[in-house]
């Protein structure tokens, strides 16, 4: 059953909350803050990532993916947590599920985490499946790609750790030191599943909710994709309050309990203060 949601203020949406055990789920707006730019917010541009079916089917696509990839992450590892990660961490949640790839909550110290699309710092070879570290990656990439990065020091940063830039034809991309493979960052394209495993220990805690008096938390997420309103439509099905924090409209406005269309860490910061 949805109702249409009730636009709260900060002392009802906390009221609510406050006491209760939190399932959050987060997506890329909470991470605008710390300078990475999120995929639907007010003002955002019309995006098309990369699907894994353009970027398996050859070299000319890996190597755009990746020549933009390298400037783009270059940028995103050295982002910091904001306030808002670090409010999810002081208040602890049953788990925390996350859409992004950053990995701003594990460095604010949030200890109940699924990362459900993985994080870009990891890297996986598609034909041997060994797993490596981006940092070693970008070392190889910066030595084969002298000058690169400066060349390309205005190009405009995009939400998924890349870059807006056309001219990637120069660009070498190193193959798996193991066996030769192809080499792709260990985080879910469009067009791949969310691991089996991880959406079960999401729904399992949602599901958990609805048996100790909990609430599901949605912060930054336009809840656009399924891989992250599954769950907000599990916890509505079930009886358990859904609050939303995101500014503009979300596709899971009708299964919320509460919703506010204000800043995540301002949020985030009040509830755990």
């Amino acid at each position: 059953m949805t109702t249409a949601p009730v636009h709260a203020s900060y002392d009802d949406a906390c009221a609510l909350l406050d006491g209760r055990p939190l399932v959050v789920l987060t997506g890329a707006g909470l991470s605008t803050d710390s300078g990475i730019p999120d995929y639907r917010g007010p003002g955002a541009p019309v995006r098309a990532p990369m699907t894994y079916q353009e970027f398996v089917r050859g070299p000319e696509a890996q190597q755009r993916y990746w020549a933009r990839s390298h400037l783009g992450w270059g940028r995103m590892r050295h982002a910091s947590p904001n306030d808002g990660h670090r409010a999810l961490a002081a208040l602890d949640p049953e788990l925390l599920i996350t859409q992004n790839v950053d990995g701003l909550h594990e460095a604010a110290g949030t200890r109940r985490l699924v990362a459900l699309h993985g994080r870009i710092a990891d890297v996986v070879c598609l034909t041997c499946r060994a797993t490596s570290s981006r940092v070693a990656l970008h070392d190889r990439m910066t030595e084969l790609n002298p000058g690169f990065t400066a060349r390309h020091a205005g190009a405009e940063a995009r939400p998924d750790g890349d870059v807006e830039l056309d001219d990637t034809a120069d660009f070498v991309v190193p193959a798996c030191e193991d066996c030769g493979g192809v080499l792709k960052p260990d985080v879910v394209f469009f067009g791949e599943n969310v691991p089996a495993l991880r959406v079960e220990r999401c729904y399992a805690a949602v599901e958990s909710l609805a048996a100790t008096g909990g609430a599901l938390l949605v912060a930054g997420s336009s809840l656009t994709v399924m891989s992250g309103l599954r769950f907000v439509r599990r916890a509505s099905k079930l009886g358990v309050p859904v609050v939303i924090v995101n500014r503009g409209a979300t596709r899971g406005d009708e299964h919320a309990t509460h919703k506010l269309e204000v800043g995540c860490s301002e949020f985030l910061a009040t509830l755990a203060g």
